[in-house]
């Protein structure tokens, strides 16, 4: 599978397979991730994995209530050193957001190519994620996904078409 069908392949997935996830198939996405670029590759980043099912079914409240995150056998939170990241930003903010970003990024397309489903959680309570994952200051946790085996296909949402969203020189 080339890149450009992998990037189309991918999909969010809501639903998973009572399947464990073979260790070396975890590593390699778990490496995918820590490939990823960050700001002056500061790479202050960590992926915490959440195998433990107390822990995932504590993480589904905090999740807005979305119970598929303790339905796969793993749970993935983004957590990025907030003080370390590069600061100078776009000249108006820290990195930090942005790096975790392109690190959940390569670890979704890397799970597709792998067989493995995610969906990308942004619905979360920071406070309530960092307390049952004991996530220290200056931590900040940037987005979560549940990782397994997807138990469906998951469904094409559509995307805008390349004219709706390019600008070629100048916005005009």
């Amino acid at each position: 599978m080339n890149i450009y069908d992998l990037i189309a392949k991918r999909r969010s997935i809501r639903k998973y397979e009572d399947r464990r996830i073979e260790d070396d198939k975890l590593e390699r996405v778990l490496d995918a991730a820590r490939l990823a670029p960050s700001g002056k590759n500061v790479q202050a980043w960590k992926f915490i994995v959440v195998r433990d099912q107390k822990l995932k079914e504590q993480l589904v409240p905090a999740c807005k209530g979305q119970k598929f995150m303790a339905q796969a056998d793993a749970a993935i939170a983004v957590a990025v050193n907030e003080e370390e990241v590069y600061q100078g930003h776009g000249n108006y903010m820290t990195s930090f957001a942005v790096d975790g970003a392109i690190a959940l990024d390569h670890l979704t397309l890397a799970a597709t190519y792998e067989g493995l489903g995610t969906c990308w959680i942004g619905a979360f309570d920071e406070e309530q994620v960092r307390e049952i994952l004991e996530v220290p200051r200056p931590y900040r946790i940037v987005a979560l996904t549940p990782l397994g085996y997807p138990a469906h296909e998951g469904r094409d949402r559509g995307r805008k078409s390349l004219e709706e969203v390019v600008i070629y020189d100048k916005w005009n």
